[in-house]
């Protein structure tokens, strides 16, 4: 009997609590990333999206439950030690710096991760004739490309994005959502991403999960809860159980 490829578990998140002084946010919430593949962590507003890829980042505490990032658990790891290792976090406010060029910005993470600033348009090409525009003068397109691409230049094995989409308008966002597909199949990271869009992020994903307030409430694989919309409305609302 032959056996497939081994698949690189990129992170597992194992029933973790986390939120606001010492307030509860999310609760035994799990779920994992491989290399490879794209992840969408999809839920209304409010639901506790974003409050778990800060605290994967590290930039929030764990209440409860463990986090275990490219095999090793995390304990007391600060946001910078895990850029270092190869996790890289787009923000939804992007993070950018207005008065820095295209160009500075992917300098300044070439530097941070040993690579090229033009490693960025290999998958953004615009942004090669936008390299001498400072960023505040970028279309809200134009810096969500420039987020990607500095966050592409720390050659990451995991990459997370909260919320590509916001302020975006929808002919941009399905320009850009195929574009983590891309990151995943052409440079073999993960992907775990924050969509408000949800069938456009279904289109690209591979597996997904639901919260809704504060709880996991549904999972599977992408293809599946796009086909089933009554499932994946009814999950919105808090109703749907995860089997």
């Amino acid at each position: 009997m032959t056996t497939g490829p081994t698949v690189e578990r990129l992170l597992t998140v194992d029933r973790i609590a986390a939120g606001y002084k010492r307030s509860a946010v999310i609760r035994d919430v799990s779920l994992h990333v491989d290399a490879g593949e794209v992840v969408a962590l999809l839920g209304p507003n409010g639901a506790g999206k974003t409050t778990t890829l800060l605290t994967i980042s590290a930039l929030l505490p764990l209440m409860a439950g463990s986090i275990e990032l490219f095999g090793k658990r995390l304990a007391s790891q600060s946001p910078h030690e895990l850029a270092r290792a190869g996790l890289a976090h787009v923000p939804e406010d992007r993070a950018l710096f207005f008065d820095l060029t295209v160009r500075e910005h992917l300098r300044i993470a070439a530097k941070q991760g040993n690579s090229h600033p033009d490693v960025a348009f290999d998958s953004f090409p615009t942004l090669a004739r936008l390299s001498k525009r400072r960023a505040g003068l970028l279309s809200g397109g134009e810096q969500q490309m420039l987020a990607l691409g500095r966050a592409l230049v720390l050659k990451p094995k995991l990459l997370i994005v909260d919320e590509m989409s916001m302020g975006l308008a929808p002919v941009i966002v399905e320009q850009l959502l195929p574009s983590l597909r891309s990151i995943a199949d052409e440079r073999g990271c993960g992907v775990l991403m924050v969509e408000q869009h949800v069938h456009l992020a279904l289109e690209v994903a591979d597996r997904a999960y639901v919260l809704s307030h504060g709880d996991l409430v549904l999972e599977g694989n992408a293809a599946d809860l796009r086909d089933d919309s009554a499932l994946l409305e009814s999950s919105y609302l808090g109703v749907a159980a995860v089997d």
